[in-house]
């Protein structure tokens, strides 16, 4: 019929060609139509199988701090890792809560930093546990503001007896809907956050969900035997995910329940799979966030972001939990002196010493972009947190660096006092930073060899640690105080 009326309208001369190319555009949308029929026909995409990736009790641990080798954890990592798992799978992201490190000024702004790269990765929940109760609603609901922040809880309620939030979401995940619920141990509860029974506060949540799910996921903050317990009495949960336990759990089966935990530091995820389609069990396994594993871009971005912010917010050392816990009768001459007043006395073991890694410890933590950050300023400094040590960058950049006072202690009594002895032992004082974490391999008596330095230098008997300790014992911090 197209044809028929656009021929009418032809001249004598040109009507054969211009009725030629109007056939063929016909024929053209013609065949356009009968391909779309046919891919109307054709068969959907397989439907892909559901991850879940949960992680638990990060503690503040947003990076490898780079002081020794083979560190796991990590914001980057994990993002990466949700990358990587995406290609393959529908993925969600879950928290089962302890990601504060504490809740000191600096660690409240760090959770802030975990969050944003929680929603960088489109976290489908984010449980509260026990650090982040100790936060306070005040916080927590201020933190829910910021966008992408998906805090849930079946079991925590304020003083005036208010839920703080949803107990559960319902997500959509490929083609299954999947109920999320969160609950925390009563253990955890403080006067601003009350905690009723976690088994109590599910069944109760699970109950208005008006449409059967395809999956659903508990987030438990509870001890181990708690969990298990818990496991064994809700039969109709997929899984059960949990910390805080000590050491991380490996998906195990309780009755119909897939049960796992993870926990230190956030160096450990755990990851859950579903088959394809609806028929099958879950599975699971437990993943270290290993140096393998290589950084993500944005989450590193967001990393630095944090790290400029700590800069530009120069935090004392008191305003951290870092600073060390001090006797209210400290002796008038427990203040630190300095490297020049040392040096005044001791000027060739100073020399020594500036030729040291301790010397120029400032220089790389300003070479990585962490100056700012005070989980690394106090071992990268001068007395961190004590009489006339380290407070700030901006405060007392003279204390940058470590010095003689960060082992020997507090000295001013010695310069004054010359036959008085230093308040620490300085032996003991190495392991405050070249901890398990940090320096796992460190052997006390190779390390003394690079500093050799004072008595010791000159007389070989005094090389065992055990020799050495002539100082004082501190009026002030015990050793483990000053972490």
């Amino acid at each position: 019929m197209p044809i028929v009326l656009l021929s009418t309208f032809m001249s004598a001369s040109g009507g054969r060609v211009a009725l030629l190319v109007a056939a063929l555009g016909v024929v053209a949308a013609v065949a356009a139509i009968a391909a779309g029929k046919l891919g109307m026909f054709s068969a959907a995409p397989p439907p892909r199988p559901l991850a879940i990736v949960a992680s638990c009790d990060t503690a503040g641990w947003i990076m490898p701090c780079g002081c020794s080798a083979h560190q796991s954890g990590g914001l980057a990592r994990r993002g990466a890792y949700v990358k990587r798992c995406r290609e393959t799978a529908d993925v969600l992201v879950v928290d089962v809560g302890g990601a504060p490190g504490g809740s000191s000024a600096y660690d409240r702004m760090k959770f802030a930093a975990i969050l944003r790269g929680e929603a960088e990765m489109d976290a489908a929940a984010h449980n509260l546990g026990g650090a982040e109760l100790a936060l306070g609603p005040a916080e927590l609901q201020s933190l829910a503001r910021e966008p992408g922040v998906r805090f849930v809880s079946a079991n925590v309620r304020d003083a005036q007896d208010k839920p703080l939030f949803p107990p559960l979401r319902v997500v959509s995940a490929g083609s299954r809907r999947v109920v999320i619920v969160g609950v925390v141990s009563p253990k955890f509860a403080t006067p601003a956050c009350r905690v009723s029974d976690p088994r109590a506060s599910i069944v109760a949540a699970l109950a208005t969900v008006a449409e059967k799910p395809g999956a659903v996921v508990v987030l438990a903050y509870l001890p181990a035997e708690e969990l298990l317990a818990l496991a064994r009495e809700l039969p109709e949960v997929d899984v059960l995910i949990g910390g805080p336990t000590r050491q991380s759990i490996a998906p195990q089966s309780i009755g119909p329940t897939l049960v796992a935990a993870v926990t230190n530091k956030g160096k450990f995820l755990a990851h859950f799979r579903a088959p394809a389609g609806d028929a099958g069990r879950w599975s699971g396994t437990v993943v270290e966030m290993d140096d393998q594993i290589p950084d993500d871009r944005d989450q590193s971005q967001n990393l630095a972001q944090f790290h400029r912010a700590l800069v530009d917010r120069d935090f004392t050392a008191q305003e951290t939990a870092f600073a060390p816990v001090l006797q209210n009768d400290l002796p008038a001459g427990y203040q630190v002196a300095g490297v020049k007043a040392c040096r005044s006395c001791h000027p060739d073991d100073c020399r020594g010493w500036d030729e040291t890694a301790h010397a120029q410890a400032w220089q790389t933590l300003v070479e990585r972009g962490v100056q700012g950050d005070s989980y690394c300023q106090q071992c990268h400094t001068t007395a961190f947190g004590l009489p006339g040590g380290f407070v700030s960058a901006r405060r007392s950049p003279e204390r940058t660096n470590v010095g003689c006072e960060s082992c020997h202690g507090p000295s001013q009594e010695h310069v004054e006092q010359p036959r008085a002895k230093t308040y620490f032992a300085a032996h003991d004082q190495c392991l405050r930073c070249h901890d398990r974490e940090n320096n796992p391999g460190f052997v006390y008596t190779a390390a003394w060899e690079k500093i050799e330095h004072g008595v010791a230098a000159q007389n070989p008997a005094t090389r065992n640690p055990q020799a050495q300790d002539t100082q004082r014992r501190p009026s002030g911090p015990e050793k483990e105080d000053l972490r």
